[in-house]
């Protein structure tokens, strides 16, 4: 099955560049990421702060069937432009991960279609493969495959 969710990491960079088209408004893919109800149906955790704002912060926390927290992120964010980007750090905390910067930027193709573009950028080559040889494609993919699922229910 074709990942919807494409990934390109070119060699020598610190970066990735993650694209994936949705069938959605802009409008309705840029909710997604800003506001908590969704984001905690989407990624599968729970958001303790979302501030969607510029000099906003973030943190989410993911715990295991038990209720045992298996990881916290968090982050804030650097800029804020309603339906169009949004810049910010992302930190796992606990982990062997130096904070990255992430822009993503939100695209309309027509009134029904929009596209995500995010640009991840980590502190060394060494650690963004590191992220590669996690089943990271595969969860990012399923993650926005839900989004697109759930935000299409809010049609």
């Amino acid at each position: 099955m074709e990942l919807k969710t494409k990934i390109n990491a070119e060699e020598d960079k610190q970066e990735l560049v993650i694209t994936r088209e949705f069938d959605l408004p802009v409008e309705l893919l840029f909710k997604a990421y800003i506001e908590p109800q969704i984001v905690e149906q989407w990624m599968g955790t729970k958001v303790l702060k979302l501030e969607s704002k510029k000099h906003g912060g973030y943190q989410f926390e993911t715990s295991d069937a038990k209720g045992n927290v298996v990881v916290q992120m968090n982050g804030v964010i650097h800029e804020f432009v309603l339906n169009e980007k949004i810049t910010r750090t992302f930190e796992m905390e606990n982990s062997p991960f130096a904070v990255q910067l992430e822009f993503l930027e939100f695209k309309p193709l027509n009134d029904n279609r929009s596209k995500l573009t995010m640009q991840i950028v980590y502190k060394s080559n060494e650690l963004r493969d590191q992220m590669l040889q996690l089943p990271f494609k595969q969860g990012l993919n399923m993650a926005h495959n839900r989004l697109e699922e759930i935000c299409n229910k809010l049609k």
